[in-house]
């Protein structure tokens, strides 16, 4: 990243397959190699192989700030010059965890009932990193658990929420739209493209690089 100025996406996406080696890179080469099975290729693999560089900056300081020193839980992260606190947090949240998630351990993701005094609603997803949010309606295997913690009720530790909150099988996603559209006042058009705004190009923009 100091020689090029940004994180190559295939870098990215090797340091990703190394969090989870087993899965990712050696069950994968007996599967392929050895045994000659091929995998179907599906959507998230597709989604999954496109790769965005990320900006060196961008890069170090998300790394640094936020895992490294946790500067985010601390209250020591600036934006403008001014510590965002998660404690300011007053509206309710929606988070997902997803049980073999080898980026954000589901663990970690739980922290937030420790940072926040707000109603949250957690939910713990079966699947990955990625299976478990692209987890759509239908998609055999699904499961998940979900619970609210009022504004201010008292904290319950994880493993202790894991085996005293119900099971649901599906996908959590009809859960997600049950939330939003109990703390939502209805539909809203969106504005209007274009405005007073003349174009400034076709898209998909004159920055992509056409082949």
């Amino acid at each position: 990243m100091w020689d090029k100025g940004y994180l190559d996406g295939k870098q990215m996406a090797g340091a990703f397959q190394m969090l989870n080696s087993r899965d990712l890179i050696w069950s994968r080469r007996v599967r392929e190699y050895l045994l000659g099975e091929r995998q179907t290729f599906n959507d998230l693999m597709a989604w999954n192989a496109d790769v965005t560089r990320m900006p060196y900056r961008m890069h170090s300081e998300y790394l640094r700030r936020l895992y490294l020193d946790n500067d985010l839980a601390e209250g020591r992260y600036r934006v403008g010059g001014r510590p965002v606190a998660l404690a300011d947090i007053e509206v309710p949240m929606f988070i997902v965890g997803t049980v073999r998630d080898h980026v954000a351990p589901w663990p970690s993701v739980y922290k937030m009932h420790l940072l926040s005094d707000a109603e949250l609603t957690f939910v713990l997803t079966s699947g990955g990193h990625n299976a478990g949010v692209v987890s759509e309606p239908g998609h055999p295997r699904r499961s998940f658990q979900i619970a609210t913690r009022a504004a201010g009720d008292r904290y319950i530790d994880p493993q202790l929420w894991r085996a005293e909150t119900p099971m649901n099988e599906g996908s959590w996603w009809p859960a997600w739209q049950q939330w939003l559209a109990q703390r939502s006042a209805g539909r809203v058009a969106p504005p209007a493209m274009g405005g007073t705004q003349a174009p400034l190009g076709d898209a998909p923009g004159t920055y992509v690089a056409m082949r």
